[in-house]
């Protein structure tokens, strides 16, 4: 097999009647279809699965494992040992580095405008109202530093920062955390997320958090819409991307727009969704950079 489009066991199998599998499955196939048209075969397989011959694919493109943050210690394993049997894309360095938010301050000192971030080392005592009055914030976000889909993710103001601090403890004594500023902008213009393949920009769409929400992805009642980003966006996504050790084939770039300018949130590298359904022709640009790699 040339190419095998890693997932996670809840999202194998076709679901017509779940909204959310027969998204993802709509995607992947954009994507396998798009590998066909180079010739190149793909197929779909658990990453969990200890069935599964990883030395039978020359590429491994991890789509949907998006359980991986619940079982950290498991897909670790797992990385380091399919690394050793075919190629992973992105490759196990980017992963490694991408996998902990704290690499935000690699590109921060890279001079890649961030959200400010504060981060809390594991078993720290910090108090959430102190670490807000320290940094003039107001209002603060606090998510874990390896996580995804808003786990453990919170917001918090005025009083709710004390109210607050016992969640807060209980994270912190179970793993590193960030604190971060909230940005009000979310609420209204919501947060954009530009696809970047191989270093170039392909599409844009802009998530919106629901209505008394500052969670904007979709599996927490989100709504995802088409976007037209400005050449000054673009030209920040692709400079966030060339920020990063080295070249990933597929990256998505989230950030808030403020009056101050654009200001990164996440970078992902990982497993992101690239919401290839908006855009079909970046499946083709994926596809040719996985074919690139697997040239040489």
């Amino acid at each position: 097999m040339d190419v095998t489009l890693v997932t996670a066991g809840p999202y194998l199998a076709a679901q017509p009647d779940d909204w959310y599998v027969s998204q993802i499955h709509h995607e992947e196939r954009l994507l396998a279809t798009a590998l066909a048209a180079l010739g190149l075969q793909s197929q779909r397989a658990d990453w969990a699965d200890g069935q599964v011959d990883w030395r039978q694919t020359r590429c491994a493109v991890l789509r949907s494992t998006w359980d991986y943050f619940h079982r950290y210690d498991a897909f670790s394993a797992w990385l380091a040992g399919a690394d050793g049997q075919t190629m992973l894309l992105n490759p196990l360095p980017l992963l490694r580095w991408n996998i902990d938010k704290r690499y935000l301050a690699d590109l921060a000192q890279a001079g890649v405008a961030i959200v400010p971030t504060r981060f809390v080392a594991r078993g720290d005592s910090a108090s959430l109202v102190q670490l807000a009055a320290e940094q003039g914030w107001d209002a603060v976000v606090f998510k874990p530093a390896v996580s995804g889909s808003a786990r453990l993710t919170y917001r918090a103001e005025g009083s709710e920062l004390q109210a607050l601090q016992a969640v807060f403890a209980a994270c912190v004594a179970g793993e590193d955390m960030l604190v971060q500023p909230f940005q009000p902008e979310i609420l209204a213009l919501g947060e954009v997320s530009l696809m970047v393949m191989d270093g170039r920009y392909t599409h844009a769409i802009r998530k919106l958090p629901k209505a008394g929400d500052f969670r904007v992805q979709d599996d927490h009642g989100g709504t995802v819409q088409p976007y037209a980003p400005s050449r000054a966006e673009v030209a920040f996504a692709e400079a966030a991307v060339a920020a990063c050790p080295s070249l990933p084939a597929y990256a998505r770039v989230d950030f808030v727009v403020t009056a101050e300018g654009c200001r990164l949130m996440e970078l992902e590298l990982i497993e992101p969704e690239l919401f290839l359904r908006f855009h079909p022709p970046a499946a083709d640009a994926l596809a040719a950079a996985i074919a690139r790699r697997l040239a040489t």
